[in-house]
């Protein structure tokens, strides 16, 4: 995972964060592969009924095939198997692709914080209902 997140960005998360990370009961990782090459992944944390995409990422020349939209979908459902039923993340504003991705998949702007990531630029706060009416079904 950390070999994938490294190609996908600039400032990426090493092997020793990402262990930490998918040691807590609290996180999901889910690795898309072909055979022993990584193509992407995406690392989700759930509190109580809300769980957060930490990251999503799917390697260059693999991209725009769908596999980013798979990863969501599995991350989505997994977590509402854990009793989510609301899924939030922020999204850097120069990342198009991303955002196009997030709201297809029904995502909606919540808020923006400035100068979220290391490069300086800002983030998009996105929020998606996991159930039709937001709320926890049990």
């Amino acid at each position: 995972m950390a070999e994938i997140h490294a190609i996908c960005f600039d400032h990426p998360w090493n092997e020793k964060a990402l262990t930490s990370l998918l040691l807590l009961p609290s996180s999901v990782g889910l690795l898309c592969r072909e055979e022993k090459a990584g193509l992407g992944m995406a690392l989700i944390r759930c509190a109580a009924d809300e769980a957060e995409i930490l990251t999503i990422c799917v390697v260059p020349d693999q991209r725009g095939l769908g596999y980013a939209h798979h990863l969501l979908e599995h991350a989505e459902c997994l977590a509402r198997k854990r009793g989510v039923v609301r899924m939030f993340l922020e999204v850097s504003v120069n990342n198009k692709a991303a955002q196009k991705l997030y709201f297809r998949a029904g995502y909606s702007e919540i808020g923006h914080r400035p100068a979220y990531y290391v490069d300086g630029s800002d983030a998009l706060m996105l929020e998606k209902a996991l159930t039709k009416d937001g709320q926890n079904r049990s």
